[in-house]
């Protein structure tokens, strides 16, 4: 039936589509993803031409991949280069094979109703030229078609026929001096430059009139968030010659609206639904968009479509969120941010795509659930806007708030290739257009999407005067929702004043007081838009997965060339602090473990830091979230998803409610990001020394006030006790208030910075705190049980465990394997991990993870502490 109503379509008068298909008529209809079907080959394999490739050449021979996809993407799936992530394999990829273009090859069927009137062909993302041929014809040329972050539409209207298509792509690759992608010191730069088409390619269709860049400002009255205000608006395109009349019409749920619409033949016109016109368009009590840890991320879906003659010439289908976003400068001068007129501490990490651009939604998913899991709110996108819309997608669900913006690969000579000043390397007038029309496609392509609070328009350095002005235009005219950064280093801009953020480092291992005493760079004060303790080598498991067995111990040059680069090539300043502190390891496996004890330390003092020292610290990304592939450096989770002991750090750290030791000044600090208050909590203090003895213990009946944060307790010195001892801190209330405990192991020999050292990425420690004693810590022994339930997809362990010596149980990872295999079930969401247990202490925990995850097998939990041995589990 289906192919008949087609037949009639294409060759009769224009049947309204409602009769047809009713008012489902989807906005798949309109816009078609060229996602399959793909093949690749060097242009130095082949002598045909784009004429003869686009008419159906025979390319049976060629490689068979998927869009998006890079020219390495395509050849690692292809088992060209096997396991290039192993030890150096990376270096046997020959640079010179990806020194030529490369060609693309699709084809694709359409059939009656398919073949619409009119038609444009979107490129989403090419790096970096492209020649673009369809059916014959060639429709794009390398010297319009360029720049990674371009996104390109081109009209081939008349040019599709009624079976089968084939489009042809031969991609140039990037040269020394383009805007391209990059991975700065982060890690090694792949072979091929990230060639390709690296993001989507879809077929985009209307019969007359197409809908452009619609858009969906939100205003909201923030004094009591009672109402909302909407302004829907767009472009509209004729694409005939003749001249169209026709209807807007919108629907946000029962709400509905229209306007009627005249164009003469190729007109474009702007049209908007505002809520001065339109009062359904004011909202009363409507639904916001939060951040997870404020409240629900609430999404809305607008379908927009333009009809002519009774039919649906276009359709756009659009989620949304209703929400504001306010910039502030606090009372000592440094810059925070609001969402629905509340301040919010920006708490998160720079996020990196795979190196070779190729993370599917699956993996996505995890990543920005781990966020979430980890009590984080922000992810910062340097350079890496993601190669599809799936990642804000994915944060908007989750309520997971992004900073997208340039990469300062841009501002460097020795990344860029080519020369640069104190603005950078883009200065003459083509490349600012050339940056300025990539903007554009991105804010235009992206606007839509609640989760992005802010547009950055540079990294490390300001733009130049005349480009930020032109953005500043470009702003005014495609987004007002949202504020912009100038930079995310502290710089004042003759444009728009001072940046009020900072960018002081550290990079590299810094002991857990830095954050504390450091007044002068990236202590906890103001918003640090990048910074963090260094390398955080991962567990075993994923360091068996990317170094030899013959490489595995001691640390050696494959390491090396695991970590990032230049001056973060190598783990020696982090291995000068892990055996001053704690001792020499003997083998990987202890040196992993004892890694993770240092990772999680590292960590959690960070994030705390900024937590304690609101209203004076606004914000702290950490550098950095994740990893283009297996490394030691900048990770809160590795690149086989696989958390670490720096992750659980965060998570410990940024609890919503909060009791946290202050390095600094050794006080107890209570700590409430949330907007409620809280009455009658109870803190408990407790101080053991190396052998479980209870040296101290105090117990403190406390409030604290919204978004607040307060010290309950200065310790006092703590005289013959061990030079390694602990410090239990519990935190109860009523049966709504949510429990937390934190435990710390801290050394009457104190870490000392020195207040003299400016490099730009460390400061180095005169002295280091004592932990050696932990080596010989007296065995404990814990008992574990553990149930498994299915729940749907996921399965939940629930762990009970108890201490059932007199001696703390210290440091014990938990950890669900797969029986046969033995590999971690990943990605796994932990109540709670790295814990340690007191003497007689009981506690329950829970974890998460899809079924899938097994692969089938049976699931077998195992545990591990610095002083217990064996799984403990019955």
């Amino acid at each position: 039936m289906k192919s008949s109503i087609c037949i009639i379509l294409i060759w009769c008068v224009f049947i309204p589509l409602q009769l047809l298909y009713g008012q489902s008529v989807g906005h798949e209809k309109f816009s078609l993803a060229l996602h399959d079907n793909w093949r690749i080959q060097s242009f130095a394999k082949t002598k045909a031409r784009g004429e003869q490739l686009s008419s159906g050449f025979d390319v049976s021979s060629w490689y068979a991949t998927e869009v998006p996809s890079t020219v390495l993407g395509a050849l690692v799936k292809n088992n060209e280069y096997p396991d290039i992530f192993m030890g150096r394999n990376l270096d046997l990829v020959p640079k010179e094979r990806f020194g030529v273009p490369w060609w693309y090859r699709t084809e694709f069927d359409l059939t009656g109703t398919d073949v619409f009137r009119f038609a444009s062909l979107v490129f989403e993302g090419l790096n970096y030229r492209a020649d673009i041929w369809l059916n014959g014809r060639q429709i794009g040329k390398a010297d319009s078609v360029f720049g990674a972050f371009r996104q390109f539409e081109l009209d081939v209207s008349g040019l599709l026929t009624d079976g089968k298509n084939y489009l042809a792509v031969r991609i140039q690759p990037p040269q020394p001096g383009d805007f391209t992608i990059g991975f700065v010191d982060w890690n090694p730069e792949p072979p091929d430059h990230n060639m390709g088409i690296w993001r989507g390619v879809r077929l985009e269709r209307n019969q007359g009139i197409s809908i452009e860049k619609p858009f969906i400002a939100t205003d909201i009255d923030t004094a009591d968030l009672k109402t909302a205000k909407l302004t829907i608006s767009g472009m509209l395109r004729n694409h005939s010659d003749s001249d169209i009349k026709g209807e807007v019409t919108g629907r946000i749920g029962d709400i509905t609206f229209s306007r009627q619409i005249a164009l003469r033949g190729k007109e474009e016109t702007d049209f908007s639904f505002t809520p001065d016109d339109y009062k359904q368009l004011i909202l009363k009590d409507p639904r916001l968009w939060w951040p997870h840890n404020l409240g629900e991320p609430e999404l809305y879906d607008l379908d927009l479509s333009v009809t002519s003659d009774g039919s649906i010439s276009d359709r756009k289908d659009i989620r949304f969120g209703v929400r504001k976003v306010e910039d502030y400068i606090n009372a000592q001068g440094y810059r925070g941010y609001k969402i629905n007129g509340k301040k919010i501490l920006i708490k998160g990490g720079g996020w990196v795509d795979g190196m070779l651009l190729n993370d599917d939604k699956d993996k996505i998913d995890a990543q920005l659930r781990y966020v979430r899991h980890m009590n984080l709110n922000t992810i910062r996108l340097e350079g890496f806007w993601g190669s599809s819309e799936t990642l804000y997608n994915l944060a908007d669900q989750y309520g997971i708030l992004v900073m997208p913006g340039w990469s300062c690969q841009w501002e460097w000579e020795g990344y860029l290739g080519k020369e640069t000043d104190k603005f950078g390397g883009i200065k003459t007038e083509a490349d600012m257009n050339l940056i300025l029309h990539s903007l554009e496609d991105q804010i235009t392509w992206l606007r839509n999407h609640p989760s992005i609070f802010v547009w950055v328009l540079g990294s490390d350095k300001l733009p130049r005067p005349e480009l930020e002005q032109k953005y500043k235009i470009l702003l005014d005219r495609t987004d007002l929702t949202r504020p912009t950064l100038a930079s995310c280093s502290s710089h004042r801009s003759e444009i728009t004043g001072p940046t009020a953020v900072k960018m002081n480092g550290p990079y590299d291992y810094v002991t857990p007081n830095y954050w504390y005493v450091d007044r002068k760079k990236g202590g906890a004060f103001g918003f640090n838009t990048e910074t963090g303790p260094g390398p955080q080598p991962p567990p075993l498991e994923s360091l068996r997965k990317m170094i030899p067995e013959d490489s595995l111990w001691p640390v050696n040059e494959v390491w090396e060339f695991h970590c990032g680069r230049n001056e973060f090539n190598s783990l020696k300043r982090y291995l000068n602090a892990f055996e001053k502190r704690y001792w020499k390891a003997q083998s990987v496996e202890e040196f992993s473990q004892v890694a993770q004890i240092m990772n999680y330390e590292a960590m959690r003092a960070m994030f705390e830091s900024f937590g304690a020292n609101k209203p004076v610290a606004t914000g702290i990304i950490q550098w950095m979230l994740n990893s283009a592939w297996p490394e030691m450096f900048w990770q809160l989770y590795d690149f086989y998803l696989m958390p670490n002991g720096a992750f659980y750090g965060a998570k410990k750290a940024s609890q919503p409610l909060n009791i946290a030791y202050n390095y600094g000044d050794r006080s107890i600090r209570l700590i409430n990001d949330t907007y409620q208050s809280f009455e009658n909590l109870t803190v408990s203090v407790k101080v053991y020394d190396i052998q479980s003895n209870l040296c101290y213990e105090k117990e403190i009946r406390t409030g604290i006030n919204a978004y607040g944060a307060k010290n309950v307790l200065d310790l006092p010195g703590f005289e013959n006790i061990s030079s390694t001892y602990f410090i239990a801190l519990q935190l109860s209330g009523d049966q709504k208030t949510r429990a937390g405990n934190n435990f710390y192991w801290l050394s009457t020999s104190e870490d000392v910075i020195d207040p003299d050292d400016d490099s730009w990425f460390v400061t180095r420690n005169l002295s280091f705190a004592d932990f050696s004693a932990l080596k010989n810590l007296p065995g404990a022994q814990v008992q574990a049980k553990i149930r498994f339930e299915d729940m749907e997809k996921e399965q939940t362990a629930t762990v009970d465990l108890e201490n059932t010596s007199g001696r703390i149980a210290f440091f014990i990872a938990l950890d669900i394997v797969r029986k046969k295999t033995g590999g971690s079930v990943l990605p796994v969401f932990w109540e709670d991990n790295y814990l340690s247990l007191l003497p007689g202490e009981k506690r329950t925990i829970r974890a998460r993870y899809e079924i899938r995850s097994l692969n089938g097998e049976e699931p077998v939990f195992r545990l591990r502490g610095l002083n217990v041995s064996g799984s403990g589990a019955d």
